[in-house]
C-alpha cells in the first residue's frame, strides 16, 4: 500500500504539471467502490472539477487533494494500488513499475477511474488508476484554506513531515503512555500519526532497535526519544527521495525485507544477521532479533520466533495466545462430540451385527441342506450341494446361536428362574427337515419350491377384455 513517502511523490508531480492550469476536459465513468463508498459519483466528479483552475495541491499521511478555485475539492486516497498518471512523465516509484511492467507507455492506462486534460500548451493529461479498486476519491465542500478541518482530514493525526510543529516528542511520549498496543500498531493507527505503513513502521523499529511487540506503554523516556528521532528520520529521508528505493540508505532494513515466500532470497542481513517475519497488529512484520530485543512487557514472551528463513511466517505472540486459548475452547467441543460419536458407532456397530445374523440365518434356511438335530444329538447328516461360503455361514450362524442361547440361560440362573448347572451343557439348534408327500427328506428343495414350479407349468388363464365387453363391441368374447 502506498504511504507517506509515495503519497508525497504523487502531491509532487500534481504540483509540478497541474497546479497553475485550467481543467477543460473530465472524463470519470461511475464506479461504485472508488466514487460510491464515499458518498459521490463519476458523474459528480466530472460535473466539479470540469472548467475549474487548480489553484494547489497537498498531502496529509496517506491523503491527498486538488485545490481548486471554487469547491467542492477532490480528495483522494490510493487505497492498495491506486496511483497517478501523467503523460509523458514517469511518476511511478522504482518499485510499482516493476510491478505494472511497462504500462507506464499506455495511454490512457489500464484501471484508469478520471481522466484531466488542461487549456495549457503543452497540454497536460493526467490520469487515476486503481486495478484493486480499494482507492477512494471524494468532494469535500468547503473552503480550500480549511480542507483540513474537514472529514476525512480532521479524523487524522498529525503527519510526521509536514506537521513539524504537532508530531513532537511530547506528543508521541502522551499517546504511548496512554494505550496499552504492541507499540507497532500504535504506528499503524492513522488516528495517532498520518502516513506510516508496514513497511515505513517496520524500518522504524529497526533503526530504533525496537521490538514490534512490545506494549508501547512498557517504554521509558530514553525509549520513547530513540523512537521518536527514529521516526522523524525514517519519514524525512523518504519523503525527501520522493519514495525512490534506489536513493534510500544502504543500511536500511527495506532493501533485505522483500525476499519472503521467495526462492534464493536473502535470510540475513549482509553483516550476517538474521531476518524473521511474525504478524502484529494482523500485519506481517519484519524484524532483526539480534537486533530488536523485547524489553519490559510483550504480548507474549513465551512464543519463539523464526529466524531459519524468511518464507516460514511466525504468528504474533498477542495473537498466538488468542489462538491457543481458542483451539482449547474447540478441544473440549470435539471430545464432546467424539463421545457422542463413539456412542453413535457402538450403536451402529451393534445393529450391523444383528443385521450380519439375520443374513447368515436366511442363507442357512435357503441351503440345500437337510439336518435333523435333536438336543445333545445329530439324527441325520448333511447332503451338501452349497458351496465353501454356505458351510462357512452355517457355523458361524450355529456359533452366533450358541452364544444368545448360553447369555440367555446365564441370566436366567442370574435372576433364580433355573438352577445352575454344574458345567457348560452344548445346546444345538433344533431343525426341522422338510419332508415329502412319502415322509422322506425332500431332495430337490422345499415344498414352497415344488409348488411354485408346479404353478409354472400350468397354461396361462385366458384374459378377458371388460372394456371391450362393458362397449359391446367384443361382447361375450375371450381375448387370449
Amino acid at each position: 500500500m502506498p504511504e507517506i513517502a509515495e503519497v508525497a511523490r504523487v502531491t509532487h508531480f500534481l504540483r509540478l504539471h497541474l497546479v497553475g492550469k485550467k481543467i477543460v476536459k473530465a472524463l470519470a465513468p461511475d464506479d461504485i467502490n472508488v466514487f460510491g463508498k464515499v458518498g459521490t459519483s463519476g458523474h459528480a466528479f466530472q460535473k466539479a472539477v470540469t472548467g475549474k483552475k487548480v489553484v494547489g495541491a497537498g498531502s496529509q499521511g496517506k491523503y491527498f487533494w486538488i485545490l481548486l478555485e471554487s469547491p467542492p475539492h477532490p480528495v483522494m486516497h490510493l487505497g492498495m494500488t491506486g496511483w497517478i498518471h501523467i503523460r509523458g512523465e514517469q511518476t511511478g516509484y522504482t518499485r510499482y513499475l516493476e510491478k505494472i511492467k511497462g504500462a507506464e507507455e499506455q495511454w490512457p492506462p489500464r484501471f484508469w477511474k478520471f481522466q484531466l486534460e488542461t487549456d495549457s500548451n503543452p497540454q497536460v493529461e493526467v490520469a487515476f488508476t486503481d486495478s484493486r479498486r480499494f482507492g477512494r476519491i471524494r468532494l469535500v465542500d468547503c473552503p480550500g484554506e480549511d480542507i483540513r478541518k474537514y472529514s476525512p482530514l480532521v479524523e487524522n493525526g498529525p503527519d510526521p513531515v509536514v506537521d513539524k510543529n504537532l508530531f513532537t516528542e511530547d506528543y508521541l511520549k502522551q499517546k504511548m503512555r496512554s494505550r496499552h498496543v504492541p507499540i507497532k500498531a500504535l504506528l499503524l493507527d492513522q488516528a495517532v500519526i498520518s502516513g506510516i505503513g508496514n513497511w515505513v513502521g517496520d524500518e522504524i523499529m529497526y533503526q530504533a532497535k525496537l521490538h514490534p511487540e512490545v506494549y508501547c506503554d512498557e517504554f521509558d523516556d530514553e525509549d520513547i526519544s530513540t523512537l521518536y528521532k527514529a521516526t522523524k528520520y525514517v519519514c524525512d529521508t523518504a519523503v525527501e527521495h520522493l519514495g525512490d528505493s534506489e536513493k534510500f540508505p544502504e543500511h536500511w532494513l527495506f532493501n533485505h525485507r522483500w525476499g519472503k515466500g521467495k526462492k534464493n532470497s536473502a535470510t540475513t542481513l549482509p553483516n550476517g544477521e538474521k531476518i524473521a517475519f511474525l504478524t502484529v497488529g494482523g500485519r506481517t512484520s519484519c524484524i532483526v532479533p539480534s537486533v530488536q530485543k523485547i524489553k519490559g512487557k510483550a504480548t507474549d514472551l513465551d512464543v519463539e520466533e523464526e529466524t531459519e528463513a524468511p518464507e516460514k511466517r511466525t504468528e504474533s505472540k498477542f495473537f498466538e495466545a488468542k489462538s491457543k486459548m481458542q483451539d482449547a475452547a474447540s478441544g473440549n467441543r470435539g471430545k464432546a462430540a467424539s463421545k457422542k460419536a463413539g456412542s453413535s458407532v457402538q450403536e451402529t456397530i451393534k445393529k450391523e451385527v444383528e443385521d450380519d445374523d439375520t443374513v447368515v440365518s436366511t442363507k442357512v434356511k435357503s441351503s440345500r441342506r437337510v439336518v435333523v438335530k435333536e438336543e445333545g444329538n445329530e439324527t441325520g447328516k448333511s447332503t451338501t450341494t452349497g458351496s465353501t461360503k454356505r458351510k462357512a455361514a452355517e457355523e458361524e450362524a450355529e456359533t452366533g446361536t450358541e452364544s444368545k442361547l448360553n447369555g440367555r440361560k446365564k441370566l436366567r440362573q442370574s435372576k433364580g428362574d433355573e438352577p445352575a448347572q454344574p458345567g457348560p451343557a452344548r445346546v444345538t439348534k433344533k431343525r426341522v427337515a422338510v419332508k415329502n408327500a412319502e415322509g422322506k427328506p425332500a431332495a430337490n428343495g422345499t415344498k414352497k419350491t415344488k409348488q411354485i414350479k408346479d404353478k409354472m407349468k400350468e397354461p396361462p388363464k385366458p384374459v378377458q377384455n371388460h372394456g371391450a365387453r362393458r362397449s359391446g363391441r367384443l361382447s361375450g368374447k375371450t381375448v387370449e
